[in-house]
């Protein structure tokens, strides 16, 4: 069983030229047969930094845009924002941030709202007073819109 582990390492023979004072090693050129080889057992090499950093490329084109502040920080309210605007752009009443139109998609809308009622559900007992404030007057402000747009005849 000994054999075995042996097998599944490598071994690594020091063949630089140089000791790590930067002094020349004996033999110069040709690597020496007394120099002890290292064993090492199979295991996961880690990237290399330079892999590890995002590259702006033609895939990534929000990677070349280079912004000298920081981005806004994540919050529950700042997300819950998020959501609101894309159901009101659903809903016609701000314009697309995409396409600058104004369009109005009263299933999208519909699917806004109800997912922000889930995390209502779901976060109900986890938030502050404020969030909790925030989150219903966007809730039955988008609710109403919605209903109120509904009722309308098709255009």
């Amino acid at each position: 069983m000994e054999e075995q582990d042996d097998k599944r390492g490598f071994k690594v023979q020091d063949r630089r030229r140089f000791s790590a004072e930067g002094e020349t090693k004996e033999g110069g050129d040709a690597p020496s047969e007394s120099s002890e080889p290292l064993e090492i057992k199979s295991k996961p090499a880690a990237p290399a930094p330079e892999a590890t950093k995002p590259q702006a490329s033609a895939e990534h084109p929000a990677a070349s845009h280079q912004s000298s502040e920081p981005p806004p920080e994540l919050t529950f309210a700042a997300f819950l924002w998020s959501l609101s605007e894309q159901a009101l752009a659903a809903l016609g009443e701000v314009p697309d941030p995409m396409s600058g139109k104004s369009m109005r998609d009263l299933t999208m809308a519909q699917q806004m709202i109800d997912i922000i009622i889930m995390l209502r559900d779901k976060t109900r007992g986890n938030l502050d007073a404020q969030e909790q404030a925030m989150l219903k007057e966007i809730l039955s402000g988008l609710q109403m819109k919605y209903v109120e747009l509904a009722r309308q005849p098709a255009r």
